[in-house]
């Protein structure tokens, strides 16, 4: 199978089973609010153009569920030691809870799926392992700006 070939299958099946999980479970939360608990855990304190920009959507939007997750005690602002004009956005302890509590159920949703698979847990452990190496590696090569045709 041809590198592009297989980067589209895993990252499509990849998704799928994200969506598949956060559909069938049974989250406290809306997924939307998980999600934007889930980068900032990923991107550590953060702007809200930033947060934006991550999520693929608009600064009124995600100022919007920033402002959700403060009225909830998940996240709150500081100020940006490199701008004083500018907020940073964190997790609160609460923040992490509440997002681990998300993770919780759509594993428990999954559940019940893998055992039917019976797949060898070997197996399952090195996809794991797999996945999360690509991940790693995401965050040292340096991402293609949008609308850049590649080499």
């Amino acid at each position: 199978m041809h590198t592009d070939d297989l980067a589209i299958e895993l990252l499509r099946s990849a998704a799928g089973l994200s969506r598949w999980a956060s559909r069938h479970a049974d989250l406290e939360i809306p997924w939307a609010r998980a999600r934007v608990l889930s980068l900032l855990e990923e991107l550590g304190p953060a702007r809200i153009t930033a947060l934006a920009e991550a999520d693929a959507t608009s600064q009124p939007t995600m100022t919007t569920q920033v402002q959700r997750l403060e009225a909830t005690g998940w996240a709150h602002r500081t100020p940006d030691p490199a701008d004083g004009r500018a907020t940073l956005v964190s997790l609160t302890a609460a923040g992490h809870e509440a997002l681990a509590t998300a993770r919780r159920a759509r594993a428990a949703a999954l559940r019940p799926v893998l055992e039917q698979l019976d797949a060898d847990p070997e197996r399952l452990r090195t996809a794991t392992a797999v996945l999360t190496e690509l991940l790693e590696a995401t965050r040292t090569t340096p991402a293609r700006e949008p609308g850049r045709a590649g080499s």
